[in-house]
């Protein structure tokens, strides 16, 4: 059975305009990603990474090429368009958690969920994590590993059909790093989310179906 092409990515380029300076982050990137797999994006800092996956998320527009999500074609949706798609499609998972420190974990999962169309239930989210001990903790009361995991368990309660994870294990130790990585596994094994993840840690490269390496935007 062929999976299904998730995002279709043609000649993606991708210049900042700086005072007297033009930065190429990417130069005619060419990819597709497909339904459930789990994709590492390797390369040196500057390669471009958290450029391609910024465009994939809506977060950031392309200077030219076509990047589409199934039939919505992102490079030329509106504002409002993009707003839509991020809350409805898309998971995110940045190296810094950006928890509410005031809120515990289970109240965290729960401020995402509570605007998203067809949510899981914020206690299976952590669980799925394996964070189900540490519902009612607050931020300070955990590591910075199990902080993660609630960020990772924020990000899929929304039952996002797309997780795209920037650096999640960057400001973590290896062995934390690792433990990150397995819940991200398993949220994409358990869930079908197509995964795309920027890691400098090389052992999730065995547990991805796919490893691209970036260089130079390429």
């Amino acid at each position: 059975m062929v999976a299904e092409t998730v995002f279709r990515v043609r000649g993606l380029t991708k210049v900042y305009e700086m005072v007297e300076v033009r930065v190429r982050a990417l130069r005619g990137v060419d990819l597709d990603l497909y339904s459930g797999e789990l994709v590492v994006l390797l390369g040196p800092s500057g390669s471009g990474k958290s450029t391609l996956l910024n465009i994939l998320g809506g977060l950031d527009t392309a200077s030219d090429g076509s990047v589409s999500y199934h039939d919505i074609e992102l490079t030329r949706a509106s504002d409002r368009e993009l707003t839509k798609y991020r809350r409805f499609h898309v998971g995110f998972v940045f190296q810094f958690y950006n928890l509410i420190s005031s809120l515990t974990a289970i109240e965290n999962v729960a401020a995402v969920t509570e605007i998203a169309r067809n949510p899981m239930k914020p206690a299976e989210a952590l669980e799925l994590v394996g964070l189900g001990d540490r519902l009612h903790h607050f931020p300070a009361q955990l590591s910075g590993g199990q902080q993660q995991r609630v960020a990772i368990a924020r990000a899929v309660a929304k039952n996002p059909s797309v997780l795209l994870c920037d650096e999640p294990t960057g400001a973590l130790d290896s062995s934390t790093g690792i433990v990150v990585l397995e819940a991200l596994e398993r949220a994409n094994r358990e869930l079908g989310t197509t995964t795309v993840v920027i890691t400098h840690n090389a052992d999730i490269a065995g547990m991805a179906d796919r490893v691209m390496y970036l260089s130079n935007g390429l």
